[in-house]
């Protein structure tokens, strides 16, 4: 059982996810403005239900701890044939992101936590997903030991386009397969 609680973003959170995207430990990672327009740009159709992604609010004892998506790879073809140049991608395939909003929640395991637990939440809400693959850029390696110590496996590394248009093309892909019941 996960310490972690997981509820769909809203509007109402636009203003906490702003506030977590000027920390400096997470805009090094999302280069995404947290002006409002952008918020709503970035986020509305999730929450409207036009956009084929989940996006959660991570709550730890009920505060807002960060914040955690899902993709299935097959609805983003443009992103899946990116992918594909490295490896291919299961049937059933998904991704996810998750950042940490402060850092005073970071360096205790909190985050890996969080990722197990989000992981587990995927695995149950999604019964036809089969693995997790996860790009991470090889510079962010906060992130991909994350993913390691939840069971992850490196399965490729080479050139993809940067969610920081200031970093390189290098990238790591993670993958976990779904645990057998």
């Amino acid at each position: 059982m996960s310490a972690f609680d997981f509820r769909p973003i809203a509007r109402g959170d636009f203003a906490q996810l702003a506030h977590w995207l000027r920390q400096p430990h997470v805009a090094r990672w999302w280069a995404d403005d947290p002006s409002p327009q952008a918020l709503e740009a970035d986020y509305g159709g999730v929450i409207d239900g036009t956009e084929p992604c989940d996006v959660f609010i991570a709550l730890l004892g009920g505060r807002p701890f960060g914040l955690a998506q899902r993709l299935r790879w097959d609805a983003y073809p443009d992103y899946l044939a990116e992918l594909q140049r490295l490896m291919p991608a299961p049937p059933g395939a998904y991704s996810i992101d998750y950042l940490v909003g402060e850092i005073a929640d970071t360096g205790r395991g909190l985050g890996s936590a969080m990722v197990g637990g989000f992981v587990q939440r995927l695995w149950s809400d999604k019964p036809d997903a089969a693995a997790v693959i996860v790009p991470v850029h090889a510079h962010n390696a906060a992130s991909w030991r994350v993913l390691e110590r939840n069971g992850f496996r490196r399965l490729a590394s080479g050139e993809l386009d940067p969610d920081n248009p200031a970093d390189t093309r290098d990238h790591h892909i993670y993958g976990i397969e779904r645990p057998l019941a």
